[in-house]
């Protein structure tokens, strides 16, 4: 099931308010579009450390430390920038965006190649989407489907463990 951004957001601010987590994005393809729509979350202030839009590879390398020779639409960029972020703004979760809009192909990569990376302090990965349409449709899309892969990582993190208790003998 898809949730609209907004949930997707009203739910990120509940875990990160309750939860005490910073919230960080860092955007190539989007240009500022999910730092937007994740800073319009309630309380984000307290809770949404930044975001970074980074379309230039060497701006890239120095401020994300993305290493040289990567390829600027892949699961390793992505990682990558999702990983930097994280670091760059002392994060809890961080999710990148990279990925071609459109409307031409872009270094043998078609329109609407996009990836998404995720990094936590336990991890880094990826998400590769296929978007059909425009550039306004890809940009939409992939706030959507980022705002929804923030969301799914911040549910992970800080979830109090089950505790099995044990009568007493």
């Amino acid at each position: 099931m898809t949730t609209s951004p907004s949930t997707d957001i009203d739910r990120i601010s509940e875990l990160a308010r309750t939860r005490h987590l910073r919230i960080a994005v860092v955007e190539s393809l989007t240009s500022g579009a999910l730092a937007h729509t994740v800073g319009a979350g309630e309380g984000a202030s307290d809770w949404f450390a930044g975001g970074i839009v980074a379309y230039m590879t060497d701006v890239k390398q120095r401020l994300l430390t993305l290493e040289p020779g990567v390829d600027p639409c892949s699961a390793e960029c992505a990682e990558q920038l999702a990983a930097g972020g994280l670091a760059l703004f002392a994060a809890d979760v961080c999710v990148a965006t990279t990925g071609v809009g459109g409307p031409d192909p872009e270094d043998g990569h078609e329109p609407g190649t996009v990836y998404l990376g995720w990094a936590t302090h336990d991890g880094v990965g990826h998400v590769p989407l296929q978007i059909d349409g425009g550039a306004d449709a890809v940009l939409t899309a992939t706030v959507a489907a980022a705002s929804h892969l923030l969301r799914a990582r911040a549910e992970e993190i800080g979830q109090p463990e089950h505790i099995e208790l044990q009568p007493n003998p």
